[in-house]
């Protein structure tokens, strides 16, 4: 059987990609099971050129598609991070993800968590205490203060209690 954490060793996210869009063309062309209907309800002619998923491949694209979201996750913290090292508040971090600045803020600093414990358990994946106390510096240092004039949404556990307007430490 294939899991997550099996192919995360077989397959980059373009692999993986490439893979789960094979299986997902040939799932979606097969025929339909015995249970399904068309649109108008009846049953829709197989595409006789297409061969239907075995009970292993249809596991692999469920895996497979647990996988690119686990790496694409994990890219898109790289992603802030980089934003971050380039100068950019967390206000324009969460419009680019599509989510308030403190959800941006807060996913990030989840995920230097996570990096740090995967070094505890493993001893050699993930990252020691001086980096992350390097990416925490990094997301905690101060915005470039150009569109962070809303700060209501700063929790007093991040932060913000007693801060002065011009204080862009955090979110």
């Amino acid at each position: 059987m294939s899991t997550p954490d099996e192919l995360e060793n077989r397959f980059t996210l373009r692999t993986a990609v490439a893979r789960y869009d094979e299986l997902r063309t040939r799932e979606s062309l097969s025929a339909p099971g015995e249970d399904e209907e068309g649109a108008d309800g009846a049953t829709p002619a197989p595409d006789v050129d297409s061969d239907a998923l075995s009970r292993e491949e249809t596991l692999e694209l469920l895996a497979l598609g647990e996988l690119i979201a686990r790496k694409a996750a994990y890219g898109r913290q790289l992603s802030v991070r980089s934003a971050r090292s380039a100068g950019a508040s967390w206000s324009r971090i969460g419009a680019a993800l599509g989510t308030s600045k403190q959800a941006a803020w807060e996913a990030h600093h989840r995920w230097i968590d996570e990096q740090g414990g995967q070094r505890m358990r493993t001893g050699s994946i993930g990252w020691d205490d001086t980096e992350v106390a390097a990416a925490r510096a990094l997301a905690d240092g101060p915005d470039d203060g150009g569109d962070d004039s809303d700060r209501t949404d700063v929790p007093a556990d991040a932060g913000g209690a007693g801060r002065d307007d011009d204080d862009r430490d955090r979110p």
